[in-house]
């Protein structure tokens, strides 16, 4: 019975009768000769194919022995997965022969027709042979059928010689090759399995690149689309920002910034940073960023805003443990002072005069309440700032002082340090966006390296 180890055998010997006959069916294009009944492939147009046997209800896998195993791209010998589609059982043994004799390890698994390798293909396959020299419907209908179901394997069509221009349609179909029954050897049909199978791997890694690089132009417009744009309305302000994320490829981290100018000239910024690098955290920093906008707009300052903006943030964290630091100065329409609030936040650096004598320090921090998310009904004092005549404001995030001092040492940079680079920028005479690059790439040079920290810099200046 087929499938039965009598069986099998009773069938190999007679497919072995066959081979002699068969070759010249493969090389030349010739009809098996002998008395065995023979019927035209595709109808009648092409050379006879051999009619003699009749391929069983099924066949057993078959693991092709090798003289001389094929190596793989990383050099150690694979056997390949391939899954032929043959409805004639001598062109079964023909193909296991050849295979072998070009020392290629196969793994064979071999389906009647088109619909019973439906139930025939898997994951692991790698290469489908494809016989599609049937009725000229059927093999549109089946080549189709293959290309729909072969997944990441590749398909290799065998035609009749007659039939070259199908074998052409079937690559611009997406197969990966054809090849001619009568100009087949084994060394012939062995390289156009390993060129398909490296072919198919190709594309498929260029698809994914391309998928991989069309998500991320996508997430970077999103991300580019959630940093906040400043509302200001006062020709004596300009304002400069430095952002960069500490995740690889991000362009949105857990800091955060605004700035917006409200009905009757007083200026808010903010400056913000929630504890954590991930999308979770750069998203919980957006929601932070658009409800501190949205209460400013609305009229709200100082302990009640920073109370409300705390209350948002115990309700939309996803762990108890997140928190978020965060400066918030207001600007007087004067443009003289300013009100300053820090949630467990570095104070602000202020730049005061300008060219040679401009003068650097730190705001005073002694008023100061814990970071958002710390303590229920926390209290944050305010603290009164004169500004002067000429002034830039520039707030950050820890980002920028955790660095280390260079030199091997293991100390941090911290706010001191920074006034001293940022003293040593303004006596260069260096301004708006260049001092800020310039600061980002000296405390990089004293660190020895790209800071791994989210960064956010915001620089107000008034003249």
């Amino acid at each position: 019975m087929p499938g039965s180890g009598t069986g099998r055998s009773f069938t190999l010997r007679r497919y072995a009768a066959t081979r002699r006959r068969h070759d010249s069916f493969f090389r030349r294009g010739t009809p098996c000769g002998g008395t065995l009944p023979v019927a035209p492939a595709g109808g009648g147009h092409g050379p006879p194919r051999c009619a003699a046997l009749r391929r069983p209800a099924s066949l057993p896998r078959v693991v092709s022995p090798s003289r001389r195993p094929v190596p793989s791209p990383s050099g150690q010998p694979e056997t390949v997965e391939l899954l032929a589609v043959l409805g004639d059982p001598a062109d079964v043994v023909m193909v296991e022969r050849m295979l072998s004799e070009a020392g290629l390890e196969v793994a064979l698994t071999v389906a009647a027709s088109v619909d019973e390798a439906r139930h025939r293909v898997t994951r692991r396959t790698q290469c489908i042979l494809v016989d599609l020299s049937g009725p000229e419907d059927d093999r549109l209908t089946g080549l189709r059928g293959m290309l729909a179901m072969s997944g990441t394997a590749a398909v290799i069509v065998l035609t009749a010689v007659d039939d070259v221009g199908l074998g052409v349609r079937a690559v611009a179909a997406g197969a990966e090759d054809y090849l001619v029954k009568g100009e087949i050897d084994s060394p012939l049909l062995a390289r156009a399995v390993r060129y398909g199978i490296e072919r198919r791997r190709a594309d498929e890694s260029e698809r994914r690149l391309v998928e991989a690089r069309l998500l991320a132009a996508e997430n970077a417009r999103l991300e580019r689309g959630l940093l906040p744009v400043p509302l200001i309305d006062d020709a004596s302000l300009t304002h400069h920002t430095r952002y960069r994320p500490g995740r690889y490829r991000a362009l949105l981290g857990g800091d955060f910034y605004d700035t917006v100018q409200t009905e009757g000239g007083a200026v808010h910024l903010m400056i913000a940073d929630v504890s954590g690098h991930g999308p979770d955290e750069a998203a919980l920093g957006v929601q932070l960023r658009m409800a501190w906008r949205t209460l400013v707009l609305a009229g709200h300052t100082g302990e009640q805003l920073l109370g409300t903006l705390d209350t948002v943030l115990g309700h939309e964290r996803r762990s108890d443990e997140t928190f978020t630091t965060l400066c918030m100065v207001t600007v007087a329409p004067s443009r003289r002072t300013a009100r300053m609030y820090l949630a467990g936040h570095p104070a602000p650096l202020l730049f005061t005069g300008t060219g040679p004598d401009t003068r650097v320090a730190a705001l005073p921090d002694y008023a100061h309440g814990p970071a958002l998310g710390f303590v229920a009904d926390a209290d944050w004092p305010m603290t009164e700032v004169e500004l002067g005549e000429a002034w830039s404001l520039m707030l950050y995030t820890d980002g920028l002082i955790e660095g280390y001092t260079g030199d091997g040492s293991s100390d941090r940079l911290g706010t001191d340090g920074l006034v001293d680079l940022a003293r040593d920028a303004s006596g260069r005479g260096l301004v708006g966006r260049a001092l800020l690059d310039d600061l980002v790439s000296g405390v990089e040079r004293l660190n020895g390296d790209a800071l791994t920290d989210d960064l956010a810099v915001l620089l107000l200046s008034h003249r």
